[in-house]
């Protein structure tokens, strides 16, 4: 069967072309979590059972990192539920749950002009707009920030409901009632919730959401701590147990498995194939061909994979990606490339002036890698089409799937699905457009999956960059001026292209050429004292596909500048910790962090062959401000760097859940020790030279260092604590392993090979 490059690319989605007039009127939307039988339903957020179960609905993609408790937790802390009593449903796209906190950071990508209007997170467009796009995207650490205030104002809004009707019951004031485990208590009186559910639903729920005074915390409990959460994870049973349903676990009658090619990076063409010699593999029961990729259908997914060995398909290559062209692109960008400021202050001339230091560092392409490959099971029925997929914008590959087979987004269902990782890779859904396009084609229902070598092919990886930092020193080694130059191709308004607009890989690229991307280098001003300072993006373009890895481009800017500080430190022969804390007179809490993770690692001054390495960084997001320390030990071992202790002090404001705080933080600095020894890929003829897990230099369990994390108490907003391990344990580890060896590796991944004498 042959499929048009009609029927492969969706059309643009209404984004920055949408009216303003049109984007402001108000909206209403129905429960998008419907009560069954035996249950009552509140609002958006939640529903009583008669049998006591309450189901609290979650907005959010579940990737590990733990929202489908988190949310929950939120909702039976506000409500006075009993933990054992909640149950969690994945909410589909609505506009009941819009992401108006990411919509708003993310405004330069929707909005063609005036971003600046809309990037404040009460802002009235970013509002209207989410809804208006259901768009309750999962990225950038904004779920708390996003979705803490509304799932309390509906669990406070059913919980005076409930004492509405108890009170009536009871004859007593409403003001009497108090709801503790599952009940509501007036004096020696007391009615479980499910009792009381039915009869608290009919009446009208109060003008004003009743909140607690408190909101939902958890008090950090100081370094190494083993004490237990009041709130365990709601989704580890089932994931140890191998219940727990992923999107390639679905099951469906006469299901076909599906197996995929696609041609080299970018806008290869399929030419020819072996069409006879796929028809001899036994359990074959279909071909897809498309423009750039070719599938085929099985009995089982091996039966299909076989086939496609068998076929042989050949593709045309249009403009074949490779490394080579990919460093000249950098190269050129940083020596020679026009910089667009981003930002300035102080003095313009006291910037331009000759720079004391200059350094260069550079970053190689990453992949996400995540265990459970790119998957997703459709069927079209009646003109109908329903999807199962794990997406981080579900809304977004709802519309690209219906677009890219001819029906109305309405006719889409899109079945919620959690993820086994991400890391940002489901920001993109080309598997959703193949999988609907698959299942229309052989008219029955589908699951694809990706392999291995077809995931490093087709999803685009963290964009590569290069920095040259430069620094003016007073007299008494104080920076007098910082300037950054940072090559890197505008990775986000990319993503935005691919993502709001529905274009095409090198649509999207070309469309982004030559603008400022201020997301791309996101966390490039540092947290210390510099009066004057400038931040230059250089838009590069490399004809690679590139999208944001988790941490964004605070992972980039905080090794260029971490490093960079170290650097003088060294330079000037100073205490790498007291020189930090010297320029950080205006952010006190950084000093606390900062000194927290010295003596958590007991710091010795990361003196040469210590292998003690330092950093620190903060990362902000609207009014909401995260900062992370963390002291490194790492020296040169048996097959490379061996990283054996990580130490972290953490400020997050106050922290809900503390076990899912620790896990986020332990799992980022895990994740960032894989990009500072590996995860890198490189391209040749269009094609990833690397295509299993095992030659990625990931970390084993073997290779897991000891890590010890301190948090610090806060009253301040919550920050979402899953992108900070990320971003900084790099350049905590590239300092230590400068420390160890008197040599600097000023690259990601670090190459001692490469490293030149610091």
């Amino acid at each position: 069967m042959k499929v048009s490059r009609r029927g492969v690319l969706a059309g643009a989605l209404a984004g920055g072309g949408l009216a303003v007039a049109f984007v402001l009127m108000p909206q209403r939307f129905g429960a998008p979590i419907e009560p069954t039988e035996g249950e009552v339903g509140f609002n958006a957020w939640l529903k009583i059972a008669t049998d006591g179960v309450i189901t609290v609905a979650v907005p959010q993609c579940e990737m590990g990192q733990g929202i489908t408790t988190l949310i929950p937790q939120i909702v039976a802390m506000e409500l006075g539920a009993d933990w054992r009593q909640i149950a969690v449903e994945p909410a589909p796209p609505s506009g009941a749950y819009p992401n108006v906190v990411l919509a708003s950071h993310w405004a330069r990508l929707w909005l063609a002009g005036g971003a600046d209007i809309a990037t404040d997170e009460n802002s009235l467009l970013a509002r209207r707009f989410a809804e208006r796009t259901r768009f309750n995207a999962t990225a950038a650490g904004t779920s708390l920030a996003a979705y803490e205030e509304p799932a309390r104002a509906a669990a406070a809004t059913a919980r005076a409901m409930l004492f509405a009707e108890a009170a009536a019951r009871w004859n007593v004031a409403p003001e009497e009632c108090r709801a503790q485990d599952g009940f509501v208590v007036a004096g020696q009186r007391q009615l479980r919730f499910a009792e009381l559910a039915e009869g608290a639903a009919r009446r009208d729920p109060p003008e004003v959401p009743p909140l607690r005074s408190e909101p939902p915390a958890e008090p950090p409990t100081g370094a190494g701590s083993t004490a237990e959460t009041e709130y365990p994870r709601l989704d580890l049973p089932a994931k140890v147990d191998g219940s727990f349903l992923f999107a390639g676990d679905i099951r469906l009658p006469g299901m076909a498995f599906v197996a995929i090619r696609h041609g080299p990076i970018d806008r290869s063409r399929l030419k020819s194939y072996d069409k006879e010699a796929g028809a001899k593999v036994r359990g074959l029961l279909g071909i897809v061909e498309g423009n750039r990729w070719l599938a085929a259908a099985g009995q089982t997914w091996w039966a299909a994979e076989q086939a496609l060995a068998a076929m042989k398909p050949v593709f045309g290559t249009g403009h074949p990606v490779d490394s080579n062209g990919i460093a000249r692109a950098l190269e050129n960008g940083v020596n020679k490339g026009a910089g667009k400021r981003i930002v300035q202050i102080g003095s313009a001339e006291v910037i331009d002036g000759k720079p004391t230091i200059t350094r260069r560092y550079d970053i190689a392409p990453a992949v996400h890698a995540p265990i459970e490959t790119a998957s997703a099971t459709a069927w079209l029925r009646d003109g109908k089409l329903t999807l199962w997929i794990a997406s981080q914008v579900p809304e977004r590959a709802r519309v690209a799937a219906a677009r890219a087979i001819g029906i109305g987004v309405q006719d889409v269902v899109l079945v919620p699905m959690a993820a086994g990782g991400s890391f940002d890779a489901r920001l993109d859904h080309t598997h959703a457009i193949e999988a609907a396009v698959i299942a229309r084609e052989l008219d029955r229902p589908v699951q694809l999956v990706w392999s291995r070598w077809q995931e490093m092919i087709e999803s685009p990886p963290r964009a590569p960059a290069a920095a040259q930092i430069g620094a003016r020193l007073g007299r008494d080694g104080s920076i007098v001026s910082l300037s950054a130059k940072i090559a890197v191709p505008p990775f986000m308004r990319e993503q935005g292209e691919r993502m709001f607009d529905n274009r095409t890989s090198w649509a999207a690229i070309e469309n982004s050429a030559d603008r400022a991307d201020p997301l791309a280098v996101s966390g490039a001003v540092p947290a210390y004292a510099i009066p004057n300072l400038a931040v230059d993006h250089v838009p590069v373009e490399i004809g690679l596909p590139v999208a944001r890895m988790r941490g964004g481009g605070d992972a980039l800017t905080a090794f260029f500048t971490e490093c960079f500080i170290d650097e003088l430190a060294q330079e000037l022969g100073r205490e790498r910790l007291s020189y930090r804390v010297a320029m950080l007179g205006q952010d006190l809490k950084m000093v606390e962090v900062l000194q927290r993770a010295a003596r958590l690692a007991e710091w010795s001054g990361g003196a040469v062959a210590s292998g003690e390495g330092l950093a620190c960084h903060r990362m902000q997001l609207g009014n909401r401000t995260g900062r992370i320390a963390c002291v490194a030990q790492a020296r040169p071992g048996e097959g490379g760097v061996r990283v054996s202790r990580l130490s972290a002090a953490v400020d997050i404001g106050r922290i809900v859940n503390r076990d899912l705080a620790r896990q986020q933080i332990e799992g980022g600095l895990i994740y960032g020790l894989s990009l500072a020894l590996g995860s890198a890929i490189g391209f040749e003829g269009g094609l990833p030279t690397t295509g299993r897990l095992a030659a990625l230099n990931l970390p084993s369990l073997g290779d897991a260092p000891e890590i010890a994390i301190d948090f610090v108490t806060s009253d301040d907003p919550p920050f979402d604590p899953g992108e900070l391990g990320t971003v900084i344990a790099p350049p905590a580890i590239a300092n230590a392993l400068a420390s160890a060896t008197g040599q600097r590796s000023r690259s990601l991944p670090l190459d001692l090979a490469s490293a030149q004498p610091s």
